[in-house]
């Protein structure tokens, strides 16, 4: 036979697209051509592939060789063509036979021995083989991601070798089991830690509930840090879905994905050098950025108005639609970016303003062009505006814990199942519409609020996040009525609506 078809994956944003690697041997000179819009790491394929078929003791076949890996218009990087580029070389040539190849699909990197070397987005191909019925063949140290998705059915090998006494029959590749593991412990920092800042604890338990983006306001050192490091652990836990997402993104990372962190939120603290690529996603060949990074879990902003403010603008669409959509001139590509942003900032250049008296020396020009590198719009966004104050002494030499993180975990927990049983979402991702039909104001409360839009000039998206906020403070109070005392809390969250 001297045509072979083999089945693997490239890699899309989140999507894993089918790609279908043909290997053809003809007459005439000898020659290796990879086509199919091949990257400079598949092209590297031809010589990794040689060495590792030569030391395998296979025969590489001295004839014209084409690979084409289509669709053609699909850019194909990474190593893991290697594997099934190899295998189509050995059927095509007569070394190894081809009828069983269309039941499995195939990725691996190849080292020179002919050992496999673990892929990138495992997880993603995974999910999209399995969806087609076919066997997924891949490095064992890929196995344990790709086995995050249930009832895949995933076949692991070490080598080459393993592989082709697979395909003929000599010894079988055993199914991937995955363990199973008990509940996760998850070595979250416990709020407990964090002395005083009652009010402080107050809003993040707010945040957790519904959702909600925080920005916190205060000098340096009164545990802004601290409170932002704890917060995934007061969050609510993460669904199948939310965790298989989150994963998936995680995989398509430089760093890639660690299996033990499996349902854990992810919390992603950028330094403020970030670029706007590194925050949003992006590159020639697109990848997550941060706020992706970021799905499911907390994306920390510590001084905040360091960052450039280009950057910052980029978070609006992400904060506001939970997608980030990236387009370059070859390819597009759409990552989900619904994360929970805490940021915090001091008051002014030198972050003493107003909290510790005579030590703050700038003038009223320089504190706003400080606050003003961070744009209305953008503000107009967050949530919750914090004011964190200097912690009183009393409250530092106070020997007894505060509440702990799990306790403040199941309210947290309690509030989110309302949510879900109520709209099938959390407060902070209500549309429009939907705000108009679950954050309905009793009278009392609505005059509140519109007391609100006329002293503090209240833009559209900050009434519909005061209600979004009401609702939220009413479900962990367990009250299905939106009242006074729960929309004029939510008004308290406004600080910088009330300086402007």
């Amino acid at each position: 036979m001297s045509l072979a078809v083999l089945h693997s994956r490239a890699l899309t944003g989140m999507d894993a697209p089918e790609v279908t690697v043909e290997v053809h041997l003809s007459g005439g000179l000898p020659s290796f051509t990879i086509v199919g819009l091949p990257e400079t790491e598949v092209k590297e394929a031809r010589d990794r592939v040689r060495a590792a078929l030569v030391n395998a003791h296979f025969e590489f076949p001295a004839r014209r060789l084409t690979v084409n890996l289509a669709p053609a218009d699909l850019p194909k990087e990474s190593g893991r063509f290697d594997l099934p580029i190899a295998l189509g070389i050995l059927a095509a040539s007569g070394q190894l036979p081809a009828d069983r190849l269309d039941e499995y699909e195939f990725a691996g990197e190849l080292s020179l021995t002919g050992d496999l070397r673990p892929v990138r987005g495992a997880l993603a191909m995974t999910y999209n083989a399995h969806h087609c019925g076919r066997a997924f063949v891949l490095p064992r140290a890929s196995a344990e991601e790709a086995s995050l998705v249930r009832d895949a059915r995933i076949l692991p090998a070490n080598s080459l070798l393993e592989v082709c006494a697979h395909l003929t029959q000599r010894k079988s590749l055993q199914p991937y089991v995955r363990e199973a593991v008990a509940t996760p412990k998850f070595d979250y920092l416990d709020l407990a830690d964090v002395k005083g800042q009652v009010h402080a604890k107050r809003a993040l338990e707010i945040a957790a509930a519904g959702g909600h983006s925080l920005l916190m306001i205060g000098p340096p050192g009164t545990g802004k840090s601290m409170l932002a490091a704890r917060f995934a652990g007061i969050l609510p836990p993460m669904s199948d879905a939310e965790a298989l997402e989150s994963a998936a993104l995680q995989s398509l990372g430089s760093r890639g994905f660690r299996v033990e962190q499996f349902r854990c939120r992810p919390f992603r603290a950028p330094h403020h050098s970030a670029s706007s690529v590194a925050l949003v996603g992006g590159g020639s060949d697109p990848r997550p950025g941060e706020v992706s990074l970021a799905h499911h879990g907390v994306l920390f902003l510590d001084e905040l108005p360091e960052f450039e403010r280009k950057v910052l603008e980029m978070l609006r669409e992400p904060l506001e639609s939970g997608r980030v959509a990236i387009s370059r001139a070859a390819r597009q590509a759409e990552f989900p970016a619904r994360f929970q942003l805490i940021a915090a900032m001091n008051p002014c250049p030198c972050g003493y303003l107003g909290h510790f008296s005579g030590k703050c020396h700038c003038t009223p020009d320089q504190v706003s062009r400080y606050r003003g590198r961070i744009s209305g719009p953008l503000i107009d966004r967050i949530d919750i505006h914090l004011e964190v104050p200097a912690v009183p002494q009393e409250d530092l030499l106070r020997q007894t814990a505060g509440e702990a993180s799990g306790a403040v975990r199941a309210r947290v927990a309690a509030a989110h199942q309302v949510q879900i049983d109520r709209q099938g979402k959390a407060n902070s991702s209500l549309a429009t519409r939907e705000v108009g039909k679950w954050c309905t104001p009793d009278a009392a409360a609505e005059g509140v609020l519109r007391q609100a839009i006329a002293k503090l000039n209240l833009s559209a998206r900050a009434y519909h996040r005061v209600l979004k906020l009401a609702r939220t403070i009413a479900d962990l109070a367990r009250s299905k009525a939106l009242a006074v005392v729960h929309v004029a809390e939510a008004i308290q969250y406004r600080k910088l609506d009330r300086m402007a």
